[in-house]
């Protein structure tokens, strides 16, 4: 892995990325909104900034080219399909054999097999409910994406965070292919370490055509349940 594109890379998340990255030795261009781009300042010197919005293909297009790997964040904003079309940019233009790592959230499942907490569908009821009210976000759309992925013969992998919270790294997040697993039930990752897992994936082969669910690997459900799941990031 030589050269990777952080698609979103404005955000808390895509900084964090490009930070691991860069500490990985990866050359790396970002890809983001141009209004976005000031925020980016701290590493101006050290990355490629193609500014544009994540759903332009011409602008994937270009920034995906000769990239090893392609870390994209499939955030659901407005009513224009966003997060599809940016999934689609990137799994049209991504080189051959490319690995491509998506970022979502829990209510995102690969085989209906999930079991998801009463807390956890009231989150999702109202934020759809708020998305048809005000038209900012629209988490049918990012279904959609995921479902475009999943169904890719290209080699992805869809990362499902939990609760997110800020703080040092705590290391690399634990996982499980199903959401109500024991070992996530609470809920919580530091955001530094969600990135940590999205650059991890970018060489870990057994991570394709999975849709790992994660949670910290500090958090009381982990420790208490680590030593019992036979699955491991």
């Amino acid at each position: 892995m030589k050269k990777v594109c952080v698609v979103g890379v404005s955000g808390k998340l895509g900084q964090y990325m490009v930070q691991h990255a860069l500490n990985r030795g990866y050359e790396v261009v970002g890809v983001c909104r141009e209004k976005s781009v000031p925020k980016l300042d701290a590493f101006k010197q050290r990355i490629t900034i193609i500014p544009g919005p994540t759903n332009d293909a011409q602008i994937i297009e270009r920034a995906v080219t000769g990239c090893d790997g392609v870390l994209t964040v499939l955030v659901p904003w407005g009513a224009n399909h966003y997060s599809s079309g940016t999934a689609q940019a990137v799994l049209d233009h991504a080189q051959p054999g490319a690995r491509l790592i998506f970022s979502c959230g829990w209510h995102i499942t690969l085989d209906g097999k999930d079991v998801y907490p009463r807390s956890l569908k009231v989150q999702e009821m109202v934020g759809r409910w708020i998305g048809r009210l005000t038209r900012v976000i629209d988490l049918d759309d990012q279904v959609e994406a995921c479902n475009r992925i999943f169904a890719s013969d290209a080699r992805w992998t869809v990362v499902r965070g939990s609760d997110l919270e800020e703080g040092e790294s705590q290391g690399l997040p634990v996982w499980s292919r199903h959401v109500g697993d024991p070992i996530l039930a609470s809920n919580m990752t530091r955001r530094i370490d969600y990135a940590l897992f999205m650059v991890a994936a970018l060489e870990n082969d057994a991570l394709i055509h999975e849709a790992p669910a994660i949670v910290g690997c500090l958090t009381p459900s982990a420790l208490a349940h680590a030593d019992k799941s036979d699955i491991s990031a």
